[in-house]
């Protein structure tokens, strides 16, 4: 296994051998004989150990064997204690989801503090069947039956080559010490039950079933990638980008076929999962969207329209009496001027006694309604938007400058004859919208 092992490093993970790593321990067996392979290779690692607070006793001295082997072969320890219960109560998470959300945010955090580029784990072969066995047991696309991914952009996961039954046999012929969770007996939980009842099973039925999986494994893989070049071939081809959108032509969808598999690898990435309702989007009018938790997908009239979702959106911003620059949500000059110069749409010019401060800028809502620079009387927000030809996302992200609730500058468009210098103006107000 030493010799496997090596060359699956030097092969696969060769930045291991030049570059310091942070280690996983949990004092089991994986991860115990991960750190023994690991260091009579001469690597250069540090332990990270996880107490999660959960076994009384038993996590304390699963914490104390940790410890002790870190400095046994003269190696940095980093440890926490969670209060694992507590954030389970307040996320309202399972104790699994809690605990993996837990472990990789203090990882995360402890590499940033301390320099290190990859977090190596311990996870083997017969995780990545269990896994496999409960996305396939809860519904999955490729994705889903590929497994756990060997190596990420900051995560290694040198083990995956390895069965548990491996680990475990080189640990006794090593006489390696390590300790044993007793949960991890327990079949109260969905992984317990595949591991400890349906795996072994499947290995009763097929002597070769972990080799085969492992080989059907690649073969995924594989295809996942060659589906996602496709896809990504596909995204270069139909996707346009424009003044911060993703413009999609509806008749370009429609020609792919199946439909539903294709907008789930085109659009999931955006956190899209209402697969029919984005579907019946390419039927609808006009108008009609779907939202994800980061972005919405919106029918144009002959395109869908993929925009982020952005928290300022829902945000007034306020300007007070003296201020001379905004910042956000757009940036904004103000000045005091003594006489109207250049007239363009990025300018405006205010009468200064007819502004009520503090001003607003703010997106539209229905009612709002304003007083066309050049016309008589008034006009509804909604109207002039139609009249201009804007569709739903212009709509979205049109701001607008108000003095008391009432509209100043449809911001970059259209100002309001309510404000606008006049020949009793005594203090002239000018605000430039910068690009």
């Amino acid at each position: 296994m030493e010799s496997q092992f090596e060359a699956h490093i030097q092969n696969h993970y060769p930045e291991l051998l030049k570059t310091p790593f942070l280690l996983a321990c949990s004092g089991g067996v994986d991860s115990v004989v991960l750190v023994r392979l690991c260091n009579r290779l001469k690597l250069d690692f540090s332990i990270a150990h996880c107490n999660f607070q959960l076994r009384g006793n038993d996590s304390l001295e699963d914490e104390r064997f940790v410890a002790n082997l870190a400095k046994s072969l003269k190696k940095s320890f980093y440890v926490i204690h969670f209060d694992t219960l507590g954030y389970i109560n307040q996320k309202k998470l399972s104790l699994q989801v809690a605990a993996r959300e837990l472990r990789y945010a203090w990882f995360a955090e402890l590499m940033r503090e301390k320099g290190y580029k990859t977090l190596v784990t311990a996870h083997h072969g017969d995780d990545n069947l269990e896994t496999f066995l409960i996305n396939l047991s809860r519904g999955t696309g490729i994705d889903g039956l590929t497994g756990i991914p060997a190596k990420t952009e900051s995560i290694s996961r040198p083990f995956l080559l390895f069965s548990k039954e491996r680990i475990l046999a080189y640990a006794e012929q090593e006489k390696i010490e390590w300790r044993e969770d007793r949960t991890n007996a327990e079949t109260k939980y969905l992984r317990n039950k595949i591991r400890h009842q349906i795996v072994p099973l499947l290995k009763e039925l097929h002597p070769t079933f972990q080799e085969n999986f492992m080989l059907t494994q690649t073969h995924l893989s594989e295809t996942a990638s060659m589906v996602e070049n496709h896809l990504a071939r596909l995204k270069r081809d139909l996707f346009k980008s424009k003044d911060g959108l993703i413009e999609v032509k509806i008749e370009d969808l429609k020609q792919l076929d199946p439909i539903m598999g294709y907008l789930y690898g085109l659009f999931s990435e955006y956190g899209f999962t209402a697969w029919e309702d984005i579907a019946h989007l390419l039927d609808t009018i006009s108008g009609k969207e779907v939202f994800s938790k980061s972005h919405r997908l919106v029918r144009a009239r002959n395109s869908l329209l993929l925009e982020q979702l952005h928290d300022t959106d829902t945000y007034t911003y306020l300007i007070e009496e003296g201020q001379t620059m905004v910042l956000n949500p757009v940036h904004l000059k103000i000045q005091e001027v003594k006489d109207m110069g250049e007239m363009a749409k990025h300018v405006l010019y205010t009468d200064k006694k007819t502004l009520k401060y503090p001003l607003t800028v703010r997106k539209w809502e229905k009612g709002d309604y304003f007083h066309p620079i050049g016309m008589k009387g008034s006009k509804k927000l909604s109207k002039y938007f139609k009249d201009e030809k804007y569709d739903i996302i212009s709509k979205s992200r049109q701001w607008l400058l108000c003095s008391d609730n009432e509209v100043v500058w449809v911001i970059g468009k259209r100002a309001d004859e309510r404000f606008k210098v006049s020949k009793s103006t005594e203090n002239i107000v000018k605000f430039t919208l910068n690009k």
